[in-house]
Parts: C-alpha cells; structure tokens; sequence
C-alpha cells in the first residue's frame, strides 16, 4: 500500500498492519478512510505480501461504524482501532481469518491519533463525548474537570491532542490546545 492513515506492526504475530488505506494496492485514489489491511506473517515484500491467497495470511477488513479510523494501538491482547464514532478490537486468531474484529463501543470514537493509551490491559481514550475506558467493557470515566476541559479546547488542531500515562501515581493525562491557543 502507497497511502495510510496509519500503520502498526501486530505482536507478537507479527503483521505489518494499515489502517484508512487503498482497496487496490498501489492505487492512492482508492483509498478509503475505513479499510484495514495486513501483511503476510513476517513479510513485507511489496509484489506478494499484502495480497489475500490461500497460500500467506495476509487479508483486509473494511469496518461499519464510523466515517474514518483516527487511530490505534497495540494492548496487552488486542489491538485497540478507534473511529470517529466507535472502538473495535481486534485480535489475531491464526488461520484461516488470521484477525477477528469486534466492535465494542458506539460514540465513544477517538478525538484525535494520539488521544489514546493503554495500561494493563485497559485503554483509555478522549472522544468527542468525554472520557472512557475499556477494560472488557466499556466505560464513562467520570471526571471533575470534564466541562473545564471541553469548554476550553481547541478542536482545529486535534493530532496535537496527546495521552499521558504516569506510572508512578497511576495517572492518565491529556494534553491539549486551549480554545485560545494557535
């Protein structure tokens, strides 16, 4: 694939993976915001790898809720693919579907690439709607600050949008643009 919005390599599988990219490989104009597509296991040569055969695990999966994907990462046991509106998980099986994709929550998609982290086991996340968390289920975090934060931010610049995790105090952060700031 030539275009992306975003790419990842699946562990411990290991395919490389391509999120918001082209249906034809190697054709930028086919590009759709809500395909996915992954490699064969451990390869990345460009004339074999990426197209689905009976012979490599190589595949793709277009998903339903949402109008683009914003971003992922890779967790404990799963790999967390946030939309504008919805979470998806999704986990490597093997053959002969090599990834099952299963969507988990609804407008709870991510506000920005960046805007998302995951901590033993759980990710968490800013949307558009507030804060979550997803730990098998998915969950409102409740947040004090919440309308201070929401009344006070900048959308414009929503990749400069960022989660923060502090190990030591057991703490999730987000920085973020004030309405004010350019």
């Amino acid at each position: 694939p030539t275009a992306a919005i975003h790419t990842l390599v699946s562990a411990p599988d290991r395919h490389l993976l391509f999120f918001g990219t082209e249906t034809t490989i190697g054709t930028t104009s086919t590009q759709d915001d809500m395909f996915i597509r992954w490699s064969d296991q451990e390869s990345i040569d460009a004339s074999t790898s990426y197209a689905p055969s009976a012979t490599n695990t190589a595949g793709t999966q277009r998903l339903a809720d949402g109008t683009r994907i914003v971003g992922a990462i890779r967790g404990r046991d799963a790999i967390y693919v946030w939309t504008d509106n919805a979470l998806f998980i999704m986990r490597f099986v093997g053959a002969p579907f090599t990834f099952s994709f299963q969507q988990v929550g609804t407008g709870c998609g991510l506000i920005g690439k960046n805007a998302a982290v995951e901590v033993d086991g759980s990710a968490y996340w800013m949307s558009e709607n507030g804060f979550f968390r997803y730990t098998g289920k998915l969950e409102s975090l409740s947040c004090l600050v919440e309308d201070y934060v929401y009344d006070d931010l900048n959308t414009v610049p929503r990749q400069h949008i960022n989660a923060g995790l502090n190990n030591l105090f057991g703490e999730v952060t987000w920085f973020y643009a004030s309405s004010g700031a350019t």
